[in-house]
């Protein structure tokens, strides 16, 4: 077991360096040269006490009394210089990993598939960005500084113990193997700590993060205490992992320092023995005790880095468990150039990953260039993932989806996307200005002209130039500043300029008042101008003049037809409408 896991940590710095630290070995090298400096100048303090002593003080020796304070002065002088070498450079370096990881993890979450964001927590995935690649510069480059550096200092205060009596040296390997057994002991403990933490943390933004979301339904339903107490809950898991954290680390520490001392004890005694009969100076007492002392507090550096190195490797499981995920599946090798967009659906079956049945069962269905089909029906009943599938969110399990007679599969994903355009109720927008929201994602493609025309067409321009910077003006946070109404003409004034030969209407008016909706409609038949159009529509009103109505049930179509044949057939569509029409 002990082997797996140091197998598994070496494989991990392995990854961190060999990914993240090529090009900079030149950095590093200088910060391992200035370590080096910065650990030899600490021998080289305690060696001199012997003649500071020996000399100076007890034979008097004017010209050590002169040059021993020189060469401390200079010693110190430059183990300041490596120092800032070596704390700038390593800075640079950790924050170059950190960097790399953050931009590599954010370009990851965007390529997975949807189904990921369905099966995991969003906190947890922010928090492993925020949180965990800071622990890895730990895992990744102080844990070495402080292995190098104070290794070194060991290394050399060692040497200058044995140089100067070798008998008492060995009294503080008699402490050794127990310091090893209590780190391995208490390295598996704070390894699972960590990972505790890690959850708790994401548990913590997970509930931050609903909580800001969702304010108004907190306030309108009186959710105050409850939120409070879900966060001070995390909050309270992470204060006591922490707590356990801490102790383990303390008692590590403390369990450590106190073999040393007692190997200390006993070379204070021996040491007042060797001196009266061994020759053993006055001058080599205080060089030896200096570098005894000296010698203390890299060696609790080294073992309070056994907190930071599980730490560290705990969150690099995490993130390399994270990169190592699949990403959203594109083998089509298809571009799209010039489409008419003809879409056809035949015996489409599809599941959700934790779904117990079929969302989709054998559905056919043929969506014609140019023409507007809508689909109806009761909540549940797969229009949204009809409308899912056509982008390739999720892919059916029996079945297959073309356009153009080409299969959906054997599109890259980039040039399929690249004709479609959404409108949905639920409108995203960025905490940007209104000229940004309405040309984000075409790279500067499009001239100021061409995007106040969108906006002109989506009944947009009105409202924006009433705004205080006018297309300047910063929306706020998923578009706060605005009302639905503008929310929706500003989505549609996106898709007006992405100009998409496929549109997907997503339940657009279904959240609006008689007003806006009316303007939001009116935007939405300029958009669907010459387009393949598909409607998921609640309010039935708005797809009375479809070129085709396809009703759903259970994730079945069970009537399809226009408006006024669907009305003929006094089946589930007339139903829906008379429900509709006799409540208004």
């Amino acid at each position: 077991m002990a082997k797996v896991q140091v197998s598994e940590s070496f494989q991990l710095y392995k990854r961190i360096f060999s990914e993240y630290m090529s090009g900079y070995w030149r950095k590093f090298a200088i910060s391992l040269i200035a370590m080096t400096v910065a650990a030899a100048t600490e021998p080289a303090f305690a060696r001199l006490m012997k003649p500071l002593i020996d000399k100076g003080f007890t034979e008097q020796d004017k010209t050590a009394m002169l040059t021993t304070p020189l060469l401390v002065m200079a010693i110190f002088f430059i183990r300041a210089i490596a120092a800032y070498i070596n704390e700038t450079t390593s800075t640079w370096l950790s924050g170059s990993i950190v960097e790399q990881m953050r931009s590599r993890m954010f370009r990851k979450l965007l390529k997975m598939p949807v189904q990921y964001y369905d099966d995991n927590n969003s906190g947890r995935m922010i928090s492993r960005i925020v949180y965990d690649v800071t622990q890895i510069t730990e895992a990744g480059f102080n844990v070495i500084t402080v292995t190098v550096k104070d290794g070194l200092t060991i290394i050399g205060l060692l040497g200058l113990l044995f140089y100067t009596n070798w008998q008492l040296t060995l009294f503080c390997f008699f402490t050794l193997p127990f310091v090893l057994v209590l780190v391995k002991v208490l390295a598996k403990r704070l390894r699972s700590l960590n990972k505790n933490n890690q959850d708790n943390y994401g548990t913590m933004t997970q509930v931050t993060t609903e909580a800001v979301q969702g304010q108004k339904v907190v306030k309108l339903l009186d959710g105050l205490n409850y939120e409070t107490k879900r966060f001070a809950e995390s909050v309270k898991l992470i204060k006591e992992n922490n707590v356990r954290q801490s102790g383990t680390s303390s008692l590590n520490s403390g369990l450590s320092q106190f073999l040393v001392a007692v190997a200390l004890s006993c070379i204070l005694y021996f040491a007042t023995l060797k001196s009266r009969t061994d020759g053993f100076t006055a001058g080599d007492f205080v060089s030896f005790i200096t570098a005894m002392i000296m010698i203390l507090q890299p060696m609790k550096r080294i073992t309070n880095v056994t907190q930071s190195l599980q730490r560290g490797l705990a969150s690099a499981e995490s993130v390399f468990q994270f990169l190592d995920e699949h990403e959203e599946v594109d083998n089509g090798t298809h571009q799209l150039e010039q489409i008419t967009g003809n879409i056809r659906f035949e015996n489409v079956t599809f599941r959700y990953a934790r779904s117990e049945k079929d969302i989709l069962a054998n559905i056919n269905l043929e969506i014609n260039s140019g023409q507007t089909v809508a689909l109806v029906g009761s909540s549940g009943s797969g229009k949204t993932t009809i409308a899912n599938l056509i982008p390739r969110f999720y892919t059916p399990l029996e079945g297959k989806i073309t356009l153009d007679n080409i299969d959906l599969r054997d599109i890259t994903l980039h040039s399929l996307r690249d004709k479609l355009a959404l409108v949905s109720q639920d409108v995203v927008l960025f905490n940007d200005s209104v000229y940004n929201n309405i040309s984000y994602g075409s790279n500067n493609r499009f001239s100021k002209e061409e995007v106040y025309q969108a906006a002109k067409l989506a009944n947009a321009l009105e409202f924006i130039e009433q705004l205080p910077e006018g297309f300047d003006t910063q929306i706020g946070e998923n578009g706060t500043r605005l009302s639905g109404g503008q929310k929706q003409r500003l989505a549609i004034a996106r898709a007006l300029l992405k100009n998409s030969p496929i549109l997907i209407l997503d339940e657009a008016t279904s959240a609006l008042d008689n007003q806006s909706e009316k303007l939001v409609q009116e935007a939405l038949d300029r958009l669907m101008e010459n387009r393949t159009t598909l409607v998921i529509a609640h309010r039935l009103s708005t797809i009375q003049h479809a070129d085709k109505i396809v009703v759903m049930e259970q994730g079945k179509i069970i009537e399809v037809g226009k408006h006024d044949e669907l009305l003929a057939k006094e089946g589930v569509y007339s139903n829906l409408y008379n429900i509709q029409f006799k409540s208004v």
